[in-house]
């Protein structure tokens, strides 16, 4: 794919670079680097609860990744190489699996460490009917709705400022129809209806965060789901993306079906976060299975063939969804094998913690050619420099003194003082 297909990934800005005494430095050889990505390059933060906020203490307390210790300190240097956005795992039956008791620290903690290494963290969701509290059963509907929305409003409240994405809904196109086992949300949302359900979680963490960025979330891209969105916009609940999943067990759908899928949602002018992708690196899925839940097999092993296919389809990828101005963010669903979804061979990272392909493969665009390394230029005569690159923050230095600065449109200018 030519780089004028990501045209409107990249920009430039004409620096005025001075000195400690405010005046242009003429001639003078400066060291530009970027440092981060405007993009949203993502993915799943679960390991990080238990390496940073520590094992849960109740017994039934489980890690979310199923690593050890000395692995996830490996697989963090992983993570962080390549990725700056997380989401982490904020499921009502797992973050208070005892009424009252929410795993507020760890979560916390987590979100923190994350945040101070520039990583934008999301929470992931507010509501679903999947993964629910067994104390919830039996209460009746009206307190059902009024401890869910007393959860939204503690989560995205408490969380302010450190988390400021969510998932406000996800899978809300099923909600009332698909029981996945007993839970209390089904039948709230069978009793009131889906616009109800959607215009409670975005109302309510409004409410608790007006600056949050809240998204709607599915895997069902019907025409059911498009049906959802313009129910939802014509009712009036303003959401700020539209969450699309795409888990390809079964094999990468192709550039032109990723691009027919993109423009039917991107009709509706709203940003669209690719929330949860993956593709394996093993045998795929047979054709046949609906449910991608009902593959449930004993082992499902990464192969030498399989990371090949893996790296290029994880490739052609990343590159047709970049192509699309109305993606902004890609979330890629798991780094390790070990603890993958379903048991899929669908990491970047063998479950030994060795890389595979794939992450060569994505390192190679994120890091390498959709990115400006530390690269030497030289101001004009009057303290000029222009510098080109992928939208998102750079660093000028000159000798000790370094400066921050970001390239965030096709053409800008900016002062800069090294002081």
């Amino acid at each position: 794919m030519s780089d004028t297909s990501l045209r409107h990934r990249r920009g430039k800005t004409t620096l005025v670079v001075r000195g400690p005494e405010g005046q242009p430095l003429p001639e003078q050889p400066v060291t530009v680097a970027q440092q981060r990505h405007a993009f949203g390059f993502g993915n799943i933060g679960f390991d990080f609860v238990d390496l940073v906020g520590g094992p849960r203490p109740e017994a039934d307390g489980q890690p979310f990744g199923g690593t050890d210790q000395v692995d996830l300190e490996r697989l963090g240097e992983l993570w962080l190489n390549l990725f700056n956005t997380a989401t982490l795992p904020f499921y009502w039956g797992s973050y208070e699996p005892r009424r009252g008791a929410p795993d507020t620290e760890r979560l916390t903690k987590t979100a923190r460490w994350l945040a101070e290494r520039g990583v934008t963290v999301k929470g992931h969701p507010l509501v679903w009917h999947t993964v629910q509290p067994p104390w919830l059963l039996g209460v009746d509907l009206d307190e059902v709705e009024r401890l869910q929305r007393a959860r939204i409003r503690d989560l995205v409240g408490g969380f302010a400022g450190l988390i400021d994405t969510w998932d406000a809904i996800n899978e809300a196109v099923i909600m009332p129809v698909f029981a996945n086992g007993d839970n209390a949300i089904t039948p709230l949302a069978r009793a009131r209806g889906r616009i109800h359900m959607v215009r409670m979680a975005f109302e309510e963490a409004r409410a608790a965060n007006p600056a949050a960025t809240l998204l709607l979330n599915d895997f069902d891209l019907s025409s059911a789901y498009e049906c959802l969105i313009e129910g939802v916009l014509e009712a009036g609940i303003r959401i700020d993306a539209i969450g699309l999943q795409t888990h390809m067990h079964q094999g990468y759908r192709g550039e032109e079906q990723m691009q027919q899928l993109l423009d039917r949602f991107a009709r509706y002018g709203l940003p669209l976060h690719l929330t949860e992708t993956t593709l394996v690196s093993g045998h795929l899925m047979p054709p046949e299975i609906v449910d991608l839940n009902d593959y449930q097999i004993p082992e499902w092993p990464s192969t030498p063939e399989g990371e090949a296919r893996q790296a290029d389809d994880i490739a052609r990828h990343y590159r047709s969804l970049l192509a699309h101005p109305a993606v902004e963010s890609i979330n890629y669903w798991g780094l390790t094998d070990r603890g993958a979804w379903l048991g899929a061979p669908a990491g970047l990272v063998r479950a030994d913690g060795s890389r595979k392909p794939s992450y060569d493969a994505l390192e190679a665009l994120i890091k390498g050619e959709w990115w400006l390394p530390p690269t030497t230029m030289r101001t004009d005569a009057d303290g000029t420099v222009t510098v080109e690159g992928f939208l998102g923050d750079y660093t000028v230095s000159a000798g000790d003194r370094t400066a921050r600065f970001t390239i965030d449109a096709a053409d800008t200018a900016a002062t800069i003082d090294l002081a």
